[in-house]
């Protein structure tokens, strides 16, 4: 089954900065082109951290006391680790020590659901992509990856068909009903076994585009139970023939 990688939805101009550009440089870049986070790079173009609005604005509220006033982190040597990033991050001016590392990356060839997973367990709104050296390539953001639930009703019945029934199961193309409604896929029709109802379901719903999978399947044989030397690939093939 093919998934969209993440190549094909992914921005190629990319803004990005190095270690050493200033704070108002990253500041004037996230503000001109309108974006909320970039990648910070190397001289061989690897990508070694990255630098959102979130960072910047966390630089100026712990440089600031509560009153306004700036802050003064005295005896750093003898605070926690924690309170030591908080001083650096205060004094912090180029983007190389405001960058949040290691980057959460994503490579061009990981399919979607892959880079969506990421995000999440992450929790984070962008990803640069690198290619198979690790160089930066593109940045992906969730409203990119959200593109694969635009295909088409007909083009994701096409998949379920073709991917599915036929590539997969061998059946018949018309030995299941296929709807498609705005994403969501009803599956009805009876089946000569319930793992292939159990695989027909499962791999529809990693078909890009698929919102939810309605199963509306029934079978004829109860084959979960069954150990490997009682399955017979004959029999199979014969309830798929009666099938076509």
């Amino acid at each position: 089954m093919k998934h969209n990688k993440v190549g094909s939805v992914m921005t190629t101009d990319v803004v990005s900065a190095e270690y050493r550009t200033p704070f108002k440089e990253v500041a004037r870049l996230l503000a001109d082109r309108r974006i909320s986070g970039l990648p910070v790079v190397d001289d061989d173009d690897k990508v070694i951290g990255v630098v959102s609005e979130t960072d910047l604005v966390t630089r100026q509220s712990e440089a600031l006391g509560t009153d306004g006033t700036r802050r003064r982190f005295r005896f750093a040597a003898g605070r926690t680790p924690g309170a030591r990033r908080q001083a650096a991050r205060s004094r912090a001016f180029t983007a190389g020590q405001l960058m949040t590392a290691p980057p959460v990356t994503v490579h061009a060839e990981e399919t979607i659901a892959e880079a969506a997973r990421t995000m999440v367990q992450h929790h984070v709104e962008r990803l640069p992509v690198l290619d198979e050296e690790d160089r930066l390539v593109g940045i992906v953001t969730r409203r990119d990856l959200l593109q694969v639930f635009l295909r088409p009703d007909a083009e994701i019945r096409g998949e379920v068909i073709e991917e599915v029934l036929v590539g997969t199961l061998r059946l018949a193309p018309t030995a299941v009903d296929v709807f498609v409604v705005e994403g969501v896929v009803t599956l009805t029709g009876r089946l000569a076994r319930r793992s292939e109802t159990e695989i027909a379901v499962s791999m529809t719903k990693q078909i890009d585009g698929v919102v939810a999978v309605i199963d509306q399947l029934t079978y004829r044989f109860d084959d979960s139970r069954l150990s490997p030397g009682e399955w017979s690939p004959r029999g199979l093939a014969h309830d798929r023939q009666r099938d076509l």
